[in-house]
């Protein structure tokens, strides 16, 4: 049924000017005019008929008229109050529209004005329900969003009964989650947000806030704080709740958080925000120091964050200026004592900060993605300057080039590769990069799917800072890497601790069961290096051999010699 059928007297009523705005006059004209047609036919009828004197006619007609005017009124007056249900329920959506104010319509009626007031009262309800939702839930979590959470936060201390006003915001941040997420399909990652909050809900007392703020972060307040060690406990449980593995679409995905906390009164409801940015400069903190940890805030962070965003800002265009200058480390072969290889390490040469450590700039670049660029420059400088060395006659050797996470998740990484060492006409056995078990863990298959196809280029594959990351034997298995690197962590201190020492004969000892070469870093001393060439490891490198260099250096030194390969062949 169209319904606009039914509305042809009320659309050729609508065309009147002094009827187009208001449905009252609309009713009343048509009740005057129902009420009057009568009046008006007797009227007419007593005119044309001879049948009654004049004064008889004028008595009836005055008679008639008066009743039919009492009769109008009342009849009017009847319907401008029956119409006060569709007044009103015109002027709650007004209202409702323009101040988003609830009606308060009567709902026991049960006609059809009755009807369309309450429905219409339970519709704007749940119309109200539904957009303070969205405005203050996040979809995809179901959690409270960064408003609601500010808000809750200053009501529950403002109506805190007592006056402890000391309040814990954390801001909770996944690790490496742009690597994830470019690691895995969308869908994954919606349902890998969901699981991390959903995991966060159990951790929860019954008065603490947990609240999505944005990208990869979760807020979270604890306004009961019996002792600083509970902030702590608190911290310690979020983090080994989320490293346990999440299974998502049948996929294994491990992931690790950090923690920024700050601890302080709460005394507006602005400085909620205040107190969210320094738990936020706390969790950039967390990050710079590593990968599953809680860090709390200071001023001195503050001081730290503004010098990044400085070098943030110098670091774009930086490549394009020229000013990166790859270094080359030796490798030493411990059974013949020579240089077999060479790690290639990029460093900055700022115009004015001088030669920046790419301990500052690489997480940064890693964060906003200048990584790609800058390591697809690294990996075709060092190509070439590798086959530069075998031009110039000196014999033929490894060079070795860092891998980063963001470079290792493009689909064109494999035609990348094939495509420098064509253009710089380098063998591929001569090329080894270098990757770290962090980001192979993020996705299992992709990783072990493009480590076959590197493999089959002819290159090496090596497995970098063994033994500081979470892999199991299971999945080291599967990566069909050629070398084991063990951090310089271990090293350093291998010959004192026994807790060192143990990791590294175990981690020389598996990469011999898997018939894999062993390379270890950090070298320093002749104690280390001893130490090494007793457990059987293959090849080492650090500032025992050489520091990082530039080029030419390396060229002279390749020239000339090292007295210390010479002693270690002797």
């Amino acid at each position: 049924m169209q319904l606009t059928q039914n509305l042809y007297l009320y659309s050729f009523l609508a065309h009147f000017k002094f009827l187009h705005k208001s449905y009252t006059a609309k009713i009343m004209l048509v009740a005057f005019l129902g009420t009057h047609i009568p009046l008006l036919s007797l009227l007419f009828s007593f005119v044309i008929s001879n049948s009654y004197s004049w004064e008889m006619a004028i008595k009836v007609l005055v008679t008639a008229l008066l009743a039919t005017l009492i009769g109008t009124a009342a009849t009017l007056y009847a319907l401008h109050h029956l119409l006060v249900p569709v007044k009103l329920t015109s002027a709650a959506l007004r209202e409702y529209l323009d101040t988003k104010t609830l009606p308060q319509l009567p709902t026991e009626f049960v006609d059809e004005a009755g009807t369309l007031m309450a429905d219409t009262s339970q519709t704007l309800h749940k119309l109200d329900e539904l957009i303070d939702y969205i405005s203050h839930y996040d979809e995809l979590t179901g959690l409270p969003n960064r408003e609601l959470f500010c808000t809750r936060l200053y009501q529950t201390i403002s109506s805190s009964p007592n006056s402890q006003r000391m309040v814990a915001v954390m801001v909770l941040g996944i690790d490496d989650f742009t690597d994830i997420s470019h690691a895995i399909e969308h869908q994954q990652v919606s349902l890998l947000l969901r699981s991390v909050a959903q995991r966060l809900q159990t951790c929860m007392a019954q008065a603490d806030i947990l609240a999505y703020s944005s990208g990869d972060e979760f807020a979270i307040a604890r306004v009961e704080i019996p002792s600083f060690e509970n902030v702590i406990k608190l911290s310690q449980l979020l983090l080994s709740t989320l490293a346990k593995p999440f299974s998502i679409q049948g996929h294994q995905i491990h992931i690790t958080a950090s923690i920024g906390i700050t601890i302080d009164e709460l005394n507006s409801l602005n400085h909620v925000d205040h107190l969210l940015q320094q738990a936020h400069i706390a969790l950039y903190q967390a990050k710079q120091k590593g990968r599953n940890q809680y860090q709390f805030y200071s001023s001195d962070i503050n001081e730290q964050l503004q010098e990044r965003l400085t070098l943030e800002n110098d670091l774009y265009g930086a490549l394009e200026r020229n000013e990166f200058i790859v270094y080359y480390q030796p490798i030493i072969d411990l059974s013949s004592g020579q240089m077999t290889a060479m790690e290639a390490l990029v460093r900055w040469q700022h115009p004015t900060r001088g030669l920046i450590s790419p301990a500052k700039f690489i997480p940064i670049a890693e964060a906003n993605g200048l990584i790609v660029q800058i390591g697809e420059w690294v990996l075709r400088t060092a190509c070439n300057q590798n086959r530069a060395w075998q031009l110039a006659g000196f014999a033929p050797i490894r060079m070795s080039v860092n891998l980063s996470a963001r470079q290792f998740e493009k689909p064109d990484l494999v035609k990348l590769v094939g495509q420098i060492l064509k253009e710089t006409d380098l063998h591929s056995s001569y090329l080894e990069l270098e990757v770290t078990e962090s980001f192979l863990m993020t996705d299992i298959q992709r990783s072990v799917t493009t480590l076959k196809e590197l493999r089959a280029l002819g290159i090496w594959l090596a497995l970098d800072d063994f033994g500081t990351g979470y892999s199991s034997l299971n999945y080291l298995k599967r990566f069909p890497v050629n070398m084991l690197k063990i951090d310089r962590s271990f090293i350093m201190d291998v010959v004192t601790n026994p807790d060192s020492g143990a990791v590294t004969d175990a981690i020389i000892a598996l990469a011999k069961s898997l018939q894999l070469k062993i390379t270890a870093e950090g070298v320093e001393t002749q104690q280390q290096l001893d130490y090494l060439q007793k457990r059987g490891c293959h090849e080492v490198q650090g500032f025992y051999f050489g520091i990082p260099s530039p080029a030419h250096k390396i060229t002279e030194t390749l020239q000339q010699g090292s007295e210390k390969m010479n002693k270690i062949a002797a």
